[in-house]
């Protein structure tokens, strides 16, 4: 784990977050540009992953923190951190070790929309069961 910089540690004071305190970040493949997934960070997720270089975000469904890879082994590893023009939105370009999703997919935006019906983009990668074996 690396210390953070007074101005690191003055940026994430400077983001905003919502009345949860936390704030939206997307992750996209950094070599390809490919859009993974959305999740929410809050302070100590940022801070844990700007210091260690693992990506964690914050589970609104656990209330807890979210350590990328835990469970499954599919971590994301962050190359750069980036902040939208209204400081509240992140833009993670990760190395992404595996698949994204929880479905078993790359991504999380595996459905479209294509001549006003929904339909599936890409298929399973790996069965979603093989990926959660506890």
């Amino acid at each position: 784990m690396t210390d953070l910089s007074a101005a690191t540690k003055a940026f994430i004071e400077g983001l905003t977050f919502d009345t949860d305190g936390l704030i939206p970040a997307i992750a996209q493949q950094h070599d390809s540009g490919e859009v993974l997934m959305m999740a929410w960070m809050n302070r100590q997720s940022i801070t844990e992953t700007l210091a260690g270089g693992r990506v964690v975000y914050w589970s609104r469904s656990r209330q807890a923190l979210w350590r990328k890879g835990d469970s499954s082994g599919q971590e994301q590893r962050l190359i750069e951190l980036r902040v939208d023009c209204d400081r509240d939105c992140l833009l993670l370009l990760v190395d992404q070790i595996g698949v994204a999703c929880h479905t078993g997919r790359r991504n999380c935006f595996f459905t479209a929309i294509r001549d006003n019906n929904p339909i599936v983009v890409a298929d399973v990668i790996i069965d979603p069961s093989q990926l959660y074996k506890g």
